[in-house]
């Protein structure tokens, strides 16, 4: 199939993304506009492309929480959602769970319940205009220890936001392992929070067991290093244990793929029987939208028509959205892919 129909077809079909950080879809524009009228200048060519000038983890997210930096009202909140309606519509997400990083802005004394205030509207509004679904996973954060994420933790819990519905434990694994968690995790599966978190990217399946066995991990975040754990990889195959697998992202993070995405391990986890979904961690740093990640497993790692469409069911079957509406939008998926091809009948 040619690029043009294949975007054609999977924009076509309404799909779910469950691996991205919100602030990560903010367009430059956006970023501009928010500095400008908070410090008073706008940021020269220079300051702004820095912002997007790294060479591993450490850089990326130093990178993120400068820009994190940039937002010191708290209404600059509706210009990242913005840009975030721009992008679920643009590649067709019809139900999306995003990470949001409450720490950096908690740390300027914002509160939690404004944020929140903010967030749940920008929230409505995107399900009013455009009918798209978002629901928030409040990530704890490595980056600040775990003093910092039990009280994220117990922010969350008081706060009780019908758009919560879990956390997540994002940022560097080696910095900060899994186990260290363990704690927060298991109070919040107690009061009946989803959990996930972030392994198997930058550290060995070690970081994925703990993860699973400790914190308690309903789906984990890349999980790509089960591809060089045999043993493992068929245990994560039979628990059906989803992987949110984000090629662009591991790429760009990690130099043993020498920036080839033929050398990433999702073709082995898909054979091997891993329950894979796909999404794109950070849009904007790693310039890579949802429509270019299937597109990536199309051209470059052989993943057919057929494997494409069971990916993309994928995302929902892993979603934390309830049966029936998965169900719902299974049957929606089918027929937009069914109604494609139906249209297209000299394709492929």
């Amino acid at each position: 199939m040619k690029k043009e129909e294949f975007y054609d077809l999977v924009r076509s079909v309404p799909k779910a993304e469950l691996h991205i950080h919100e602030e990560a879809v903010l367009s430059r524009g956006t970023i501009q506009n928010v500095f400008s009228r908070n410090f008073g200048r706008e940021l020269s060519e220079e300051e702004l492309s820095a912002l997007f000038e790294y060479d591993d983890l450490a850089g990326f997210l130093s990178s993120f929480i400068k820009i994190q930096s940039y937002f010191t009202n708290i209404s600059d909140f509706e210009d990242m959602f913005s840009d975030f309606e721009s992008y679920l519509n643009e590649n067709n997400i019809s139900y999306c769970e995003t990470f949001f990083s409450p720490t950096s802005h908690l740390k300027k004394g914002w509160k939690f319940h404004d944020m929140m205030g903010v967030i749940q509207k920008s929230i409505e509004r995107i399900q009013e205009h455009s009918g798209r679904t978002v629901r928030l996973i409040v990530d704890v954060s490595r980056s600040f220890g775990p003093e910092n994420a039990m009280k994220n933790l117990d922010l969350v819990l008081g706060e009780r936001n019908p758009y919560i519905i879990g956390i997540g434990l994002g940022g560097d694994e080696k910095k900060g392992p899994a186990r260290d968690y363990q704690a927060v995790f298991e109070k919040a599966a107690a009061n009946g929070l989803h959990t996930v978190v972030h392994a198997g990217e930058t550290c060995g399946s070690s970081s994925m067991k703990d993860s699973l066995a400790l914190c308690r991990a309903e789906r984990l975040g890349h999980g790509i290093a089960a591809a060089e754990d045999e043993d493992f990889l068929k245990q994560l195959a039979q628990s059906g244990v989803p992987l949110e697998v984000c090629p662009t992202s591991n790429i760009f993070i990690l130099k043993e793929f020498g920036g080839d995405m033929k050398k990433h391990p999702v073709r082995r986890l898909y054979d091997s029987g891993a329950f894979v979904t796909l999404g794109t961690d950070d849009p904007t740093f790693f310039k890579v939208s949802l429509l270019d990640e299937y597109w990536n497993l199309y051209s470059s790692l052989h993943f057919s028509l057929e494997e494409i469409r069971r990916i993309i069911e994928n995302g929902f079957k892993a979603s934390f959205m309830e049966q029936e509406e998965k169900e719902r939008s299974l049957l929606r998926a089918g027929e937009a892919w069914d109604s494609w091809f139906a249209g297209h009948p000299d394709c492929c």
